[in-house]
């Protein structure tokens, strides 16, 4: 059994790596504190309530059934037109992240494995809901199983979320690949059981072998909870080296001449294809997609995607 030591850096995590990540989630909003159609990822919904709630929202118009204790009577004597307040109320907003730590994940061509950024991206989620308030559990899975960390409301939680993913991660030396359609519908099932209605969901891996099946049952969870896709990928796999190289698996190799203008071409077209049909089949089903790669600091993708946010909120 080869050593974790014996390899180069970045190619696993650890346990005080993952815990480091902690104060990037200071540093910008994962989870919006209000609700936006068009966010890319929105955590703490707000309801329009009629009566009393938490954060003052409007003053508009008297309805039919409003409260009338939030009446608004200094706008209605200004206006003469009764006119009512309308406060938002925060919901708690459970969060499950799901990592894959499966074989495909085990690639990185210049810094980092996918696996690696994988688990990073999860630290700082769970980290980031915590801050929020938010109950946080997840799914960790690989090629021969997944463990199932319930969503609490504590980091004793996250650490032993983070444990868990470091373990699957450091059992990927021993890997190798093996259909795991069984397992993923395993995972979607488990999944269903546990986000009844109402929560986020994050699903955190490379998607090189989910089938229309699996996507589908990604999809009927998306109908009762949010969900937030992040597919990680590495330069590698759309752009291939302006070189000659030898390219594998455990059962065969070939060669490879990267500076074949038609070859990277196709190579890249390849990529671009799927992608965008992985991203369209998402659109279809109201997910959204954002990609994160393996050789740009995390926390500068994530700003870019998400956007700073005071480090006082």
């Amino acid at each position: 059994m080869a050593k974790a030591e014996a390899y180069p850096k970045n190619v696993f995590i650890s346990l005080g790596e993952l815990l480091k990540k902690e104060h990037m989630a200071h540093h910008f909003s994962l989870l919006a504190r209000k609700h936006k159609v068009n966010s890319v990822l929105s955590g703490k919904h707000a309801s329009k309530l009629r009566g009393r709630g938490l954060d003052f929202e409007e003053v508009r118009n008297y309805v039919k059934g409003d409260d009338i204790r939030n009446i608004d009577w200094k706008v209605t004597a200004r206006t003469q037109k009764t006119h009512t307040r309308v406060y938002t109320e925060e919901k708690e907003k459970p969060v499950l992240i799901v990592v894959d730590q499966s074989y495909s994940m085990f690639f990185g061509s210049v810094n980092k494995t996918k696996a690696v950024v994988a688990a990073e991206l999860a630290a700082i989620t769970a980290f980031r809901v915590f801050k929020e308030g938010d109950r946080v559990g997840g799914v960790i899975f690989s090629d021969d199983g997944y463990d199932v960390i319930a969503p609490k409301r504590n980091r004793k939680n996250i650490v032993h979320l983070l444990e868990k993913i470091v373990q699957r991660n450091h059992k990927l030396k021993d890997a190798r690949p093996v259909a795991i359609d069984d397992t993923l519908k395993n995972i979607t099932q488990r999944i269903r059981n546990i986000v009844t209605h109402d929560f986020l969901v994050v699903i955190i891996s490379d998607f090189v072998r989910y089938d229309p099946g699996i996507i589908r049952a990604i999809a009927a969870i998306s109908r009762h909870n949010d969900l937030i896709v992040a597919k990680i990928n590495d330069p590698m796999e759309h752009s291939i080296p302006n070189t000659k190289f030898v390219a594998g698996n455990m059962e065969r190799q070939i060669s490879v001449d990267g500076r074949s203008k038609k070859i990277s071409e196709a190579f890249k077209k390849g990529f671009d294809k799927d992608f965008f049909f992985f991203q369209d089949t998402m659109k279809k089903y109201r997910i959204p997609v954002f990609m994160i790669d393996t050789i740009t600091p995390i926390e500068d993708q994530l700003k870019d995607v998400f956007g700073k946010i005071n480090t006082k909120s």
